[in-house]
């Protein structure tokens, strides 16, 4: 297939920030959540994580066209909608179920196992170097070389997480479950891409977080067994909507925005803002504080997402075409 026409001027301009403008805001979002996750230490976690993809789903489908009435069908969901999520491949459910399994699901209980033996910073500055993995595997798969830019962006972006976090006490296993949630913080931004196209940021929001309710409730009945699930008491209530609500819907849609604007690459480095947004909101509950070292860090991160952006030095990105299979082209105007 043809590449998408680029756009040009300001139109384009304005096209790309505000894709990066919204991969702040989910990033920001996705950092502040780490405070209502210490709310929800005693609650079952497969439960809490089922309670939050599903009710997420709900909120979402509205969104993405379900409507109330659908002319002759009457209840249900309107006609594209349907006929967008039947002319889905079988491999494009199976990347869908790995989306949900492996960049939700699996990320946040490996985040978890590795808190379990390692101090929080551990798993958080693997997860910054997720910038630097996506720049190099994204081009990979589009049969391209990194881009020298968001390579130098994406490395700065990385030390600005290490420095805001620091490094904390850990073992093997500390370790291993760190790396395994910068395989999901991966797999987030990269499985998504192929049916990211024909589903658009809401449906495909929607269907992750439905296929994630469900791995979830799966996961809580074989590890927690009748206790995979309880009725959460008024901080757990207000924790879960939060995360649902405002952490889920609207981050994950203004993220898969981003990443349809500026692509994978660029996207992921907003992802240090996570470790600096959880920094800079850690003081309002008496969690943490933001000193020298954290502004430090912040400002290393602010250089890497300006450098990779192309703000510095004039690096620019070269968006993929509709065929490729890294992020593809956005739909101009």
């Amino acid at each position: 297939m043809n590449p998408a026409p680029r756009p040009g001027g300001g139109a384009g301009a304005r096209h790309r920030l505000l894709g990066a403008l919204l991969a702040a805001v989910a990033c920001c979002l996705v950092g502040a959540s780490f405070t209502a996750n210490s709310v929800l230490g005693d609650y079952p976690h497969a439960g809490g994580q089922a309670l939050r993809y599903g009710l997420a789903c709900a909120l979402l489908l509205p969104l993405a066209g379900w409507r109330g009435r659908a002319g002759r069908g009457g209840r249900g969901p309107d006609g594209h909608v349907v006929d967008r999520v039947r002319k889905l491949t079988g491999r494009q459910w199976a990347r869908l179920a790995g989306l949900a399994a492996v960049g939700m699901v699996g990320f946040n209980l490996a985040v978890l196992a590795a808190e379990g033996s390692a101090e929080p910073a551990v798993p958080g500055v693997f997860v910054g170097c997720a910038p630097v993995v996506v720049a190099v595997i994204v081009p990979a798969f589009d049969g391209r070389r990194p881009t020298p830019a968001v390579v130098a962006g994406a490395l700065s972006v990385a030390a600005g997480a290490f420095v805001v976090q620091g490094w904390g006490r850990t073992d093997t296993a500390g370790l291993l479950w760190s790396a395994a949630a910068l395989g999901g913080e991966v797999g987030f931004a990269v499985l998504a891409v192929p049916v990211l196209r024909p589903l658009g940021p809401r449906l495909l929001s929607a269907v992750a977080c439905g296929l994630a309710a469900v791995e979830s409730a799966l996961l809580g009945l074989v590890l927690d067994g009748r206790g995979w699930l309880r009725a959460p008491d008024g901080g757990e209530a207000a924790a879960l909507l939060w995360q649902a609500a405002v952490v889920t819907v609207v981050g994950f849609v203004f993220w898969y925005i981003g990443v349809q604007r500026i692509g994978a690459e660029r996207a992921t480095l907003f992802s240090g803002l996570i470790p600096v947004s959880a920094a800079a909101t850690a003081p309002l509950v008496g969690t943490g504080g933001y000193g020298t070292a954290q502004a430090a860090g912040s400002l290393l991160v602010a250089l890497g997402v300006a450098l990779g952006s192309g703000v510095l030095g004039g690096g620019s990105v070269r968006l993929p075409g509709r065929g490729s299979r890294g992020c593809p082209a956005p739909r101009r105007p």
